[in-house]
């Protein structure tokens, strides 16, 4: 039996041929607002409390993975959420028994929540996750300087961030 209890679809990441005219298109024609960017050119949107549901990302930068690269526009990664870091935990030990390859596991930086990603049959990035940042009523984001990222769901737990 699976220890995997998706809360809900959390966000997507898309790969786009011209970050700023998507990002325009989905605030201006769309309502979304958005949340913050990263030093990779990502931009990351809301449209209620979660740091980010949709997440654009530039199709040239290259991020290598294994048995291809995201250079092309498209889907880059959907995420679910799970209710902890420890169960986020017994998944990444449920996968790896299962000899299905984590790509990622830890915390990338904007929304700060851990998570790990891993491939489906078809090569699609899968994340799950847990903890993403909430946006209260005054708009404001947590400062880049408080993202605070790691390389294992260990350190997340040993090291989490804080409002």
């Amino acid at each position: 039996m699976t220890p995997v209890k998706i809360r809900k679809l959390g966000h997507l990441i898309l790969r786009v041929s011209d970050v700023e005219a998507s990002t325009r298109f989905y605030t201006e024609i769309l309502g979304f607002t958005e949340s913050d960017r990263n030093e990779h050119g990502y931009v990351f949107l809301r449209c209620a409390a979660d740091h980010h549901v949709l997440g654009l990302a530039p199709a040239e930068e290259i991020i290598p993975l294994p048995d291809k690269s995201r250079r092309q526009r498209g889907f880059d990664h959907c995420a679910f959420e799970v209710a902890s870091i420890e169960e986020l935990i017994e998944i990444r030990d449920f996968l790896r028994a299962r000899d299905i390859p984590i790509v990622f596991e830890g915390r990338k930086g904007p929304g700060c929540n851990p998570g790990l990603e891993f491939l489906d049959p078809d090569g699609y990035d899968v994340e799950i996750y847990t903890g993403m940042d909430q946006i209260g009523w005054d708009g404001r984001t947590r400062p880049k300087e408080q993202w605070r990222r790691v390389r294992s769901l260990e350190e997340a737990a040993a090291n989490p961030v804080h409002p």
